[in-house]
């Protein structure tokens, strides 16, 4: 094959990476069977090279024959393909071993090759290999369009992003049919966390939209309808724009209809936006046109409870100018986030509006425009970008992400003030914005973003919504040196950070289980029952949480393995639909719904969660927490607090995070009565 050049006349890097792998190849088929295994780190790591690449699942799909008769699989699991599992390719998959995952990610290549006819393999049919594959893309539903957890970050850096291609890659070359059904369930359940950040569900919904009409594709009765509704939510919400005509040919339909017509589409899109969290190109049309009819159309169209109408209403100048900026088509999704904000009633906050209008007239740093065009283009342009992401924050506090990067604490500093203090919040944006610098305070001394050594993510963070975007970098680098600052004390530096870092709601009675020296886990008992005084109601004496509250949680995979510490949000706690006592929270991850092993499965949805919000039942959630905050004048009933709670909460550690971290003889002395 004649390598491709770039502009200068010189090979591209997949090329060149390509031409290493096929050197590689060569190398292991002329080396005889007893030396193969001298070969194999070479062939790794240049399929690794390879797959890293635009373009890699494609070349190394081309060499699969060539691969596997080299002897790549020769004595290893995947050496007789006809005998593989589905259901064992993603732990292969989730390895923290990167040779592992390329040998799985090989053996896949190699499937499709078969199933496409590229490879008539001795021992597999091609029918096999394709249905070997739609099981595989079924059982491994996150790999398609969710970021990569916690764990995979920490356990495969860059491979993650490295699988998420690779499944990709399968699902275009073999379809979605076979797993229509099981997609629109995950989908579904994404879109109920209410997401600021929903382009990979939307890429998803219009990939699966091309194979609706195939009449080779049997959609089922359910799935038919569940991908109704998600693709009309997009491309077809109301009669006018049934055939996805195009803005154009929509805005000339809309010149035409009377006020019952326009009345009739407004309440179609506000149905369909608030059933599904996505908002429609067509919509952000449909609400500019409306601005010149009448505000009673535009609550209409924005789907406004009784206190969003008053807003409206009162502060109609104001909302009438965020759309003019803010909502395009490009930017339709920000419509959400500004009917949200109406309905919290933050306007009437008095510094709310004065800075909503400053930030119209915000004038944007030349780095701040350079970061919001790179990531998201010319168009509208970085000002209304920004706009847009600020309704989106003010609206879904709780659906802000910290995207593939590791920066849990500003992410949740951001909910936190969206939540709590939302005109601190675009104090921050100004900030960031305008002078390209945040200054914050601990303990009385200033700490600017600018003077600041690096944070704790080490590149810039570009996946995240615009206001993340310009504010994560900056609060990432004060949030590191105010860590820095704390480097001398004993114990956690959180213990001083937080309440500077997040406000002061953050109270300052501190608690951990851990001893930051050594690891062990220490006064567990104290700790789990100060935790039922602060936050369970009946040991609390039934006083709801005012100001939500940080806390760290020991963060496990499905094998229930400690994997790190996590930043998440302690929300509220109150008896689920069942009578089962549930601590809610919010966890910066774009998704929340995890599987922590041991039983500790995060719920979503289904357990009187609201949009955004995590649930665990009080001792599953307290099994993984090792920080919280409580207000230290308030000192609610540790001492009713039953010991069966503390020992079963105690298995739960024991049996995790905790495994090798608790002292001889600490298990058995917490399952003794204590008198309590």
């Amino acid at each position: 094959m004649k390598p491709t050049v770039d502009v200068n006349g010189e090979a591209t890097t997949l090329d060149k990476r390509v031409a290493a792998l096929d050197d590689a190849i060569q190398a292991m088929a002329e080396t005889r069977d007893f030396g193969k295994h001298t070969k194999l780190r070479r062939v790794l790591e240049a399929a690794r090279r390879v797959l890293g690449q635009p373009g890699g699942p494609a070349a190394v799909r081309a060499r699969a024959k060539a691969l596997e008769e080299a002897g790549l699989f020769l004595e290893t699991d995947w050496a007789s393909p006809e005998i593989l599992l589905p259901a064992l390719v993603g732990p292969s998959l989730h390895s923290a071993h990167a040779d592992t995952v390329v040998l799985e990610a090989t053996s896949e290549l190699r499937m499709l090759a078969v199933a496409c006819g590229d490879y008539p393999h001795p021992t597999l049919s091609a029918e096999d290999a394709h249905q070997f594959l739609s099981q595989v893309l079924a059982t491994n539903l996150e790999l398609l369009f969710t970021p990569p957890s916690e764990a995979e970050r920490v356990q495969q850096g860059r491979t993650a992003q490295l699988i998420r291609d690779l499944f990709r890659y399968l699902a275009e070359q073999i379809g979605y049919d076979s797993v229509l059904d099981n997609l629109v369930d995950e989908i579904w359940r994404i879109l109920r966390q209410r997401p600021i950040q929903v382009e990979a569900v939307q890429a998803l919904i219009t990939r699966i939209s091309v194979y609706r009409n195939d009449p080779d594709i049997a959609l089922g009765v359910s799935s038919g309808q569940g991908i109704d509704r998600l693709i009309t939510s997009l491309f077809g919400t109301t009669e006018a724009c049934r055939d996805d005509p195009g803005v154009e040919v929509f805005r000339s339909r809309l010149e035409a209809m009377d006020t019952g017509a326009l009345q009739y589409e407004a309440t179609g899109f506000a149905r369909a936006m608030h059933d599904t969290g996505l908002v429609s190109p067509y919509h952000a049309e449909l609400l500019r046109f409306l601005l010149r009819e009448s505000d009673y159309l535009v609550g209409e169209a924005l789907g406004l409870s009784d206190t969003g109408r008053n807003c409206l209403l009162r502060y109609s100048q104001l909302v009438h100018r965020l759309i003019e900026v803010a909502v395009h088509p490009q930017t339709a999704q920000s419509i959400y986030g500004l009917a949200l904000l109406l309905d919290r009633g933050i306007l009437y906050q008095p510094p709310v509006v004065p800075a909503l209008w400053r930030q119209l007239s915000l004038e944007l740093s030349p780095a701040a425009r350079e970061r919001l065009t790179t990531v998201f283009g010319e168009t509208p342009g970085p000002q209304a970008r920004l706009v847009a992401g600020v309704l989106s924050m003010l609206g879904q506090p709780l659906g802000i992400g910290q995207g593939d990067n590791p920066t849990c604490q500003s992410a949740r500093a951001l909910s936190m003030w969206s939540y709590n203090d939302p005109d601190y919040l675009l104090q921050m944006v100004v900030w960031a914005a305008r002078d390209d610098e945040i200054l914050m305070h601990f303990e009385g001394q200033p700490i600017s973003s600018k003077d600041s050594e690096s944070g704790v993510a080490t590149t810039l963070p570009m996946d995240l919504d615009p206001v993340s975007l310009l504010l994560v970098p900056h609060l990432d680098r004060i949030y590191a040196e105010m860590g820095r600052r704390c480097v001398e004390r004993p114990g956690d530096p959180h213990r001083w950070i937080n309440p500077e870092f997040h406000g002061w709601w953050a109270s300052r009675g501190f608690h951990i289980n851990v001893d930051v020296a050594t690891g062990n886990l220490v006064d567990l008992d104290e700790f789990l029952r100060q935790f039922h005084a602060s936050y369970h109601p009946l040991y609390n004496g039934e006083q709801p949480l005012i100001h939500p509250q940080p806390a760290g949680i020991a963060v496990t995979d499905s094998a229930a393995r400690y994997i790190g510490w996590h930043a998440i949000t302690i929300l509220r706690t109150a008896p689920d639909p069942q009578d089962v006592m549930r601590v809610y929270f919010f966890n910066p991850n774009n998704d929340s719904g995890q599987d922590w092993g041991d039983g500790v499965v995060v719920s979503t949805a289904g357990n009187g969660e609201r949009f955004g919000e995590a649930s665990l039942p009080f001792d599953q959630f307290a099994s993984r927490l090792y920080i919280f905050h409580a207000d230290p004048l308030e000192h609610g009933a540790p001492e009713q607090v039953p010991a069966e709670n503390i020992t079963q909460i105690t298995g739960y550690i024991e049996r995790s995070w905790g495994s090798d971290r608790l002292p001889e003889g600490m298990l058995q002395a917490l399952a003794r009565p204590t008198g309590r």
